[in-house]
């Protein structure tokens, strides 16, 4: 046992010798614990009585908006910060309002009328604005997830107000365990830049990177249509999280998704008897497994994915999901998406790097 601890212990070391991704994931289990609280209290639920989901939106807006957040001052943490919740939250509102075409017969006699077919804007935005750094590629992800909160929500131009709501108390949430964390944290350090060698005259890279994620997405939307889907955006959301600026980045990180997914989900399930019997266990786990999340995302997305895995088994089993084929589609249905985002990205719409002829003009090298 010893060993063991020994072991964990040189692992969190070597992966976080400072400490402060561990005060991240700190921060970012206060921030969700925080919204779900307020959302949760009586006199906040009587602003809007007759909808379920504000502690919902609220956690999910202020937990993603954390965990993009990268800044190293408290002003530029705190701005980010807002920005990311309303981007979350606009995202949540562009699903609501389009929410009643949903009820068009010609929808519902092809399948269209689950709403999958809305996120596509927000599926393209998630990789295009990685263009413009950490805050873009944190607004448009944050765009996909207000998205596919409102999604799982049932959200419709009625519930706006709510909207509002979970904005307001995800934004207290989220920036006040930010101030209080101060220096104990470090800023992540911006992605490179895409090389000039992935570009050319008519899309940039960032471009080609959504087209392949929305192609990604239609292609599930369609097999939904055929076959129906257990949970459709999962396979989406493996599509947009794992696409990268080349074909290789892309087929490592969805490996990485798949395997992390395939351990953390039976892991994840072996928990589900503690979330009825010992709740406070299963709110250590999951604060647990989000440090670890935070801790691995940068260097060992294997491992983030597995963490990620085993907190939406247990919250779904909290929130009253129970089926247990529900629950394991998570996994194969990551298997899907990250199996055709591959072939999209290898075969389909490949991003080939350019280089530049003798001439002098920039041409395209096929291999």
């Amino acid at each position: 046992m010893r060993e063991a601890i020994g072991r964990i212990a040189a692992w969190i070391e070597r992966v976080d010798p400072g400490a402060h991704r561990r005060v991240k994931g700190l921060r970012i289990g206060t921030a969700y614990g925080g919204a779900i609280a307020l959302g949760s209290v009586h006199d906040v639920m009587a602003l809007d009585p007759i909808h379920a989901s504000l502690a919902i939106l609220a956690g999910g807006f202020a937990l993603w908006a954390s965990v993009f957040e990268a800044r190293g001052t408290r002003y530029e943490s705190t701005r980010d910060l807002v920005l990311l919740c309303a981007a979350a939250a606009a995202g949540a509102w562009f699903f609501a309002v389009l929410a009643p075409l949903l009820d068009l017969p010609l929808l519902q006699q092809y399948g269209l009328s689950g709403g999958e077919w809305i996120l596509l804007p927000s599926v393209f935005l998630a990789c295009y604005l990685r263009r413009y750094g950490v805050l873009g590629m944190g607004v448009g992800l944050q765009l996909y997830i207000g998205g596919l909160l409102a999604y799982g929500t049932g959200l419709k131009p009625v519930d706006t107000p709510e909207i509002g709501i979970a904005l307001l108390i995800a934004i207290v949430a989220s920036v006040v365990p930010r101030l209080l964390s101060g220096p104990g944290e470090k800023p992540t350090p911006s992605p490179p830049p895409v090389h000039s060698a992935y570009r050319d005259s008519r899309f940039s890279a960032e471009c080609i990177m959504g087209l392949q994620a929305t192609a990604t997405a239609v292609i599930i939307i369609v097999l939904n249509s055929a076959f129906g889907l257990v949970e459709p955006v999962w396979a989406i959301t493996a599509g947009v999280c794992g696409t990268t600026v080349t074909a290789a980045g892309t087929v490592a990180r969805m490996k990485q998704r798949i395997i992390g997914t395939l351990i953390g989900v039976p892991l994840g399930l072996a928990c589900l008897p503690l979330a009825a019997h010992a709740p406070l266990i299963v709110c250590a786990v999951v604060a647990l497994a989000l440090i670890v999340y935070v801790m691995a995302l940068p260097d060992r997305y294997d491992i983030a994915c597995g963490a990620f895995s085993i907190i939406l088994m247990i919250t779904l089993a909290v929130s009253g999901e129970h089926s247990v084929p529900v629950l394991v589609a998570r996994a194969w249905e990551t298997l899907l998406g990250g199996a055709i985002a591959m072939l999209i990205a290898v075969y389909v719409i490949p991003l080939r790097p350019v280089q530049a002829t003798h001439d002098g003009v920039i041409g395209r090298v096929d291999r």
